[in-house]
């Protein structure tokens, strides 16, 4: 049996793959890049597989390439959920320390790999003929038929890496919709001010929260049986929420319907959301 002298090739590759996607994730100049992703992709969806089959499977003959590329891509399907699972009991599931913790596993793996193929015989071990894989590219004796199904094969992965690359860098657009609520002036759904003082001033918390892919101007008006108190209009971008505690004065004395209006970009016609309350006003 002779041991390793030197990291495999594609053990290396794996390693210097991975290392690269933490330096790319670690380090904020270039964690807004493009490579950050093309570097994240392999490092999730194939290399912690890969690794995992390399250590248990150290032998040439103990699986064939399809298999190796099949579980590979199976196992590392598995292990990113089971990883986050685990996370949840410490730092939570969200992507820095869930693209750390595979990195330092795929790093760990890489070694163990290592390892296990330097106990096995030199003529047993598994590795990637590379050379061979080169000499069918650059081989002129391969016959037309079979080189162009190697381009068309080509071709075909090319077109799946950039698939799944374009899938996850787009943004995936789901429904269009604005929240629009009311709590009570502490924040609380409840404790609504529903006893108020005529001609004296009250407030409520309203908050809307945008959630149509775009930037848009709202405006806000508390109306009394109809008639409005007060309005406000703001802009508010995709995705952020806007809350204020909004002050009006009632005109009216007895019990009646305290509306609040959302309309949304300039559009006066009926309101967008609407909610109410029923008040009773005294002097």
């Amino acid at each position: 049996m002779q041991k390793l002298k030197k990291l495999p090739l594609d053990l290396l590759i794996m390693l210097t793959w991975t290392i690269s996607t933490l330096v790319f994730v670690l380090n904020p100049v270039l964690s807004d890049t493009f490579m950050r992703t093309v570097l994240g992709i392999p490092a999730v969806l194939f290399i912690p597989g890969y690794v995992l089959i390399a250590a248990l499977f150290p032998k040439k003959d103990d699986l064939d390439a399809l298999e190796r590329i099949a579980l590979s891509l199976g196992f590392s399907i598995a292990v990113a959920p089971l990883l986050g699972f685990l996370l949840n009991f410490t730092f939570g599931i969200w992507l820095l320390p869930l693209l750390i913790t595979l990195c330092i596993y795929n790093i760990a793996l890489v070694i163990i790999a290592a390892y296990r193929r330097g106990k096995v015989r030199e003529e047993e071990r598994f590795q990637v003929p590379f050379h061979r894989i080169f000499s069918a590219i650059n081989n002129e004796t391969i016959p037309g038929t079979e080189r162009i199904l190697n381009v068309i094969l080509i071709f075909v992965i090319v077109l799946a890496i950039g698939t799944v690359y374009y899938e996850i860098t787009s943004p995936t657009i789901g429904e269009r919709f604005t929240e629009f609520y009311i709590l009570d002036p502490a924040g609380a759904a409840y404790s609504y001010p529903t006893n108020l003082k005529y001609d004296s001033p009250d407030e409520i918390l309203v908050g809307v929260a945008n959630h149509e892919y775009a930037p848009v101007n709202y405006t806000v008006q508390v109306a009394l049986e109809g008639e409005v108190l007060t309005d406000t209009s703001f802009r508010l971008n995709h995705n952020t929420t806007w809350t204020k505690n909004i002050t009006y004065v009632p005109d009216k004395i007895g019990r009646m319907k305290l509306e609040f209006w959302l309309f949304k970009e300039d559009n006066f016609t009926a309101p967008y959301r609407e909610l109410h309350l029923w008040v009773n006003v005294t002097t």
